[in-house]
């Protein structure tokens, strides 16, 4: 019986992420990092685990998996998005070469774990409420293949990560959770699938604790809150959460600087977007989706509909917020004069990462079943509707049609007359407030003689480079150091989109 092995050996292993808008792969290229973020679900569910288990994470997108960590290992545990199904076809065939027992959870299971016959054990949805149900029947020798349930835990069970099993030094940004669950219902969307439509949330004396973690570890950088909607109980914000982070940051010094994703109703509500300033928030991620009000109908998303979408944004941008941006072609209600709305919409809000991508139908999403139901679906998504031009459905507009305006969207906003254009727009509006203590790195000095040789010098798009530092020097000398990273971040788009369109 398993019960009787003590110190049972548990190697979690996340698999390699493809080359995407989000992986900011050329990004870290200039900067000395691995990757942009760690894998914060497999950290959360290390310390789920029992403690006097022996445990090993290996992030495949910063270290090599060898085949001595795999021999190490009693149970292997993958946990995986959509996006990252191949690299995790190469670890199940390197782990069964080994006759390893492989326990698989996250987005990508929880989807459609139909097709993994090879996986053991699949530990499904939340890890808080399935993972204890495994670690039970592990303990009794009565392991079943499935693990599932409707239950949504309480955030106050979730643990500290498991930080001591990464090094810091190869991450551009640390990662914390505050919340799950969203009360809007966008048809594309799974994130009500997978975590309800009541938001859940920490208390501030965890999130507390969580930034202690990383302070006391030595991380003196930014941090991403990875709530899919971070305002989805403002009220608990205003009154809880950012009050303590105010104080805390107050008492530190200003170590961090956050980043989030939110709804943009934000631009709603001037004191949220006060204290949210106030405590640490420099960017926001909104999902503005189209210009079109017909589409916005037509996608449910109702809370960005009837609105001056570019005011709201410039709004939350005066207020000392960076606004990042998620934008989408291929509704049905789209009409071929949408390619340059979204183009004219992205230049006048002056957000300078726009992801733009075609509409996809994620599994168990109200589009899902609509388009199954209309005998529209193709195949499932392949967790990436920003590179490769593909869709999972057949779409009203002409399918090249389409394809064509998508790419002329995104080959011209990358462009570097329109990209470093946007890059003045936005400083032009833009009034940083977030305090924050700055600590020097080495790789600034290298990072910087790498822009300026490759930027302002190999490429072609040195003349607007020169054009946006002597800008910035004249005019926003403060911003200078920004206006340097957003041309690193513009060099990644446009490398990203060039392979692939």
């Amino acid at each position: 019986m398993e019960s009787s092995r003590p110190n049972i050996k548990a190697l979690l292993v996340y698999p390699k992420h493809p080359e995407t808008f989000w992986s900011f792969k050329h990004v870290l290229k200039f900067i000395g990092k691995k990757a942009t973020l760690p894998p914060l679900g497999l950290l959360t569910v290390a310390s789920l685990l029992p403690k006097e288990w022996a445990k090993k994470l290996i992030d495949m997108n910063v270290d090599v998996l060898n085949d001595e960590n795999i021999q190490w290992a009693d149970y292997i545990f993958i946990s995986a998005m959509v996006v990252q199904k191949e690299s995790v076809g190469e670890i199940i065939k390197r782990c069964k070469k080994f006759h390893k027992k492989i326990v698989a959870g996250g987005p990508l299971f929880t989807a459609g774990y139909e097709g993994s016959a090879a996986i053991d054990y699949f530990v499904l949805g939340e890890a808080e409420v399935t993972l204890p149900l495994f670690l039970e029947d592990l303990k009794k020798g009565t392991l079943k293949h499935i693990y599932v349930s409707q239950e949504k835990p309480d955030l106050k069970q979730t643990p500290l990560p498991s930080w001591d099993l990464i090094d810091f030094k190869k991450y551009l940004s640390m990662n914390i959770q505050y919340s799950r669950g969203c009360p809007f219902d966008c048809e594309f969307c799974d994130i009500t699938t997978l975590f309800g439509r009541v938001q859940r949330t920490k208390s501030a004396g965890q999130v507390i604790l969580e930034l202690e973690a990383l302070y006391d570890r030595g991380w003196r950088d930014g941090i991403f809150f990875v709530d899919d909607n971070f305002i989805g109980n403002k009220e608990r914000l205003k009154k809880e959460i950012l009050p303590a982070l105010i104080e805390w940051r107050k008492e530190k010094g200003y170590p961090f600087s956050f980043t989030t994703e939110a709804s943009v109703n934000l631009a709603d509500d001037d004191q949220l977007i006060d204290l949210m300033v106030e405590a640490g928030f420099g960017s926001v991620f909104l999902g503005i989706e189209t210009p079109d009000n017909d589409c916005l109908a037509e996608c449910g998303k109702f809370q960005n509909k009837n609105r001056d979408l570019v005011s709201c944004i410039k709004k939350i941008q005066r207020k000392g917020m960076q606004v990042l941006g998620g934008f989408i072609v291929g509704f049905d209600s789209d009409k071929p004069s949408i390619f340059e709305r979204q183009i004219k919409f992205i230049q006048q809000s002056g957000i300078t990462t726009a992801m733009v991508g075609l509409l996809t139908a994620p599994r168990n999403t109200k589009l899902y079943y609509r388009l199954l139901k209309e005998k529209r679906l193709l195949r499932d998504t392949l967790g990436n509707n920003t590179v490769d031009g593909s869709i999972n459905f057949i779409p009203k507009m002409n399918l090249k049609t389409l394809v064509r305006g998508y790419q002329n969207i995104v080959s011209t906003i990358y462009s570097p007359k329109c990209y470093y254009q946007r890059i003045i727009n936005f400083l032009e509006n833009f009034r940083p407030a977030v305090r924050r203590k700055v600590y020097f790195h080495f790789y600034y000095v290298k990072s910087f003689f790498r822009v300026v040789w490759l930027l302002g010098i190999k490429e072609k798009e040195r003349l607007h480079f020169w054009k946006l530092i002597f800008w910035a020097l004249v005019r926003r000398p403060k911003s200078l150091p920004l206006a340097i990273s957003f041309t690193i971040q513009g060099y990644h788009f446009r490398k990203v989109f060039e392979k692939h369109i």
